[in-house]
């Protein structure tokens, strides 16, 4: 009788760099965010630190799951530290994001394909969190002009938010794939 081993689905190098990215996305987040609303009373730094975050967390790890988990414990992380339920729209985005990544297989890399698809995630994911934000968590009351302001303004303002995290993310892993920093992980 052969004696079979199933292999965990996250490595232990998966795991270390899915806890990286959920620090990085508390710190940004608690740091470029409030930032943001102090100069600009506009969201776009958070969308930044989400996506940007996010974007790196699906390179590094290739993986189903990653983006959801370091959405998820890093929004954790955020409402233990300082009380955000906002934070919860960008949980959920994460999510979004991790669903839709499946497009490419999860793989980032510097194909035009892959860049697209990255780009559109982004895109439909920012303003998603920006919807779902601007209904429910910006003591609005639930109606239809509420709806109709976060599929507008608030949903416009996420999705630039979005835009500059692919701006600058993108190439940052553009520049990372070739000096061939995937090799650090052993892939």
């Amino acid at each position: 009788m052969k004696e079979t081993r199933s292999q965990a689905y996250f490595k232990a190098v998966d795991i270390a760099l899915i806890s990286v990215f959920c620090a990085l996305w508390a710190t940004l987040n608690l740091t470029l965010g409030p930032l943001g609303f102090a100069w600009l009373m506009l969201p776009i730094f958070c969308d930044f630190a989400v996506f940007f975050t996010l974007l790196l967390a699906v390179w590094a790890t290739e993986k189903f799951g990653a983006a959801s988990l370091v959405g998820i414990i890093g929004s954790i992380i955020i409402l233990l530290i300082r009380a955000s339920p906002h934070i919860i729209g960008f949980a959920s985005s994460a999510i979004l994001f991790d669903v839709l990544m499946s497009a490419n297989h999860h793989k980032l890399n510097a194909k035009a394909y892959n860049i697209a698809i990255a780009a559109l995630v982004t895109a439909a994911s920012a303003y998603f969190a920006g919807v779902v934000i601007g209904v429910f968590f910006m003591n609005k009351p639930l109606d239809w002009k509420t709806f109709e302001w976060a599929l507008t303004f608030w949903g416009g303002w996420h999705l630039i938010g979005g835009i500059m995290s692919i701006t600058i993310t993108l190439p940052i892993i553009g520049i990372l794939e070739k000096a061939n920093v995937r090799r650090i992980k052993g892939a």
